[in-house]
């Protein structure tokens, strides 16, 4: 198939016009295939600097453009962490050399990631995203008061992966029948309900903006959608793969491990309800590539973390559009509208991804342009297929049947 790049850009500046945001069309129709605004991912994991042989930044930044990404946001558990200026500039470097799409690095809210002792956040914050310690919890309410209050006076997000350890039992999936009925051992929900709790507490003692990372759990969803009734500043994602699967969808296999775990079939639901009634503020893949060797040793074993960025986009389209949950529009305001408007982030009009809606095909991991495999979502079918992704009037993604002429 052929396409022309000036007949698309005339397409992309009549979408994304003053109405976009406020409410207008999100999608064009070019000759029966859709164009988007390209998307943007809030919460992934590039594994540049220190962990190379995962992902890299290119490879990584390749997957996201092959997915329709134009924009995304890479979290900082790397070596060195970027609690620093040093530190962040051998990240950003890496971003300057070799991303394909725009890449926004966070940094650290704790030097190293070990939650002793505060990054300078008033230095960092005009050159990062936002600030977290993804992967681990803030485990104190001191510490995460004059986190808040640090970020509250920059204007500066904290995005907070919710976990309060003592809570956890040092589980690694949900304490759920599976895990009762495997011999597993199982992470009680509770170490991330707390520290939502708490941590929204703070956000409206604060003033701080809020930022919920990969809310799995319903008891966290009517947290976070009481806070907002109450006027805190807080806002939420949740992942692909905590909307179609469970934990009655578990194998023995590393390709399900991701931490928070796949959670009951009760709170799969609760996420699409409040998916419909805007609670979750947007989707975030958690993207988080391994080595094949660290990721097949099992459920216990594994390491956590699944890629997801290739197949964000399908997942969602087949499994929330198609069954009649939400509106295609409504989609691209979850991917491609909320991130962006939500954290600052402009929009670009030669920023655009199109799709070939009516393509149905099984997912391979084989043909992942990430150097991670490990999907839960291999052999689900899906509708939906990247057919070009153009980032600043490039094109940063073409799959081998399409031409694109001037």
């Amino acid at each position: 198939m052929k396409f022309s790049m000036r007949d698309l850009q005339v397409h992309a500046d009549n979408l994304m016009t003053d109405d976009f945001v406020a409410g207008g069309p999100r999608v064009s129709d070019v000759n029966g295939y859709s164009l988007f605004p390209g998307f943007f991912d809030v919460h992934v994991h590039f594994r540049e600097p220190g962990f190379s042989y995962k992902e890299t930044i290119l490879t990584g930044s390749q997957a996201a453009a092959h997915g329709g990404f134009t924009g995304v946001a890479t979290m900082p558990n790397l070596d060195p962490v970027p609690d620093s200026l040093e530190h962040l500039k051998v990240e950003q470097d890496i971003i300057d050399r070799d991303a394909v799409i725009d890449c926004y690095p966070y940094a650290s809210l704790t030097v190293g990631e070990l939650g002793e002792e505060i990054v300078p956040i008033e230095e960092l914050a005009p050159h990062v995203f936002a600030f977290s310690d993804d992967g681990r919890g803030i485990q104190t309410a001191d510490m995460m008061k004059e986190l808040m209050t640090r970020a509250a006076a920059v204007d500066k997000i904290v995005c907070a992966h919710c976990e309060i350890n003592k809570f956890s039992d040092k589980g690694y999936i949900h304490a759920g029948n599976y895990a009762r009925l495997h011999g597993h051992r199982g992470q009680n929900p509770e170490s991330e309900i707390a520290e939502i709790r708490r941590d929204i507490i703070l956000a409206e003692q604060t003033g701080c903006r809020y930022h919920v990372c990969h809310v799995s759990v319903a008891a966290g969803l009517d947290l976070v959608r009481k806070g907002k009734e109450r006027g805190v500043d807080v806002s939420c994602e949740t992942g692909p793969h905590y909307i179609v699967l469970d934990d009655s969808k578990l194998l023995e296999e590393g390709r399900f491990k991701m931490n928070p775990p796949l959670r009951s079939s009760e709170d799969r639901v609760s996420i699409i309800d409040a998916i419909k009634d805007g609670t979750i503020d947007m989707i975030a893949t958690d993207h988080a590539p391994h080595s094949e060797d660290e990721k097949d040793k099992g459920l216990a074993n594994s390491a956590f973390g699944i890629v997801g960025i290739e197949t964000s986009f399908p997942i969602c389209y087949t499994y929330l559009v198609k069954p009649g949950h939400i509106t295609l529009d409504r989609l691209i305001e979850l991917m491609a509208i909320n991130p962006r408007v939500r954290f600052g982030v402009p929009f670009k009009k030669g920023d655009f991804t199109v799709w070939d809606l009516n393509d149905k095909y099984a997912v391979n991991p084989d043909e992942f342009l990430s150097k991670g495999r490990a999907t839960p979502f291999t052999g689900m079918e899906v509708y939906g297929r990247c057919l070009l992704t153009v980032h600043e009037g490039k094109v940063v993604y073409q799959a081998d049947d399409v031409e694109v002429t001037e």
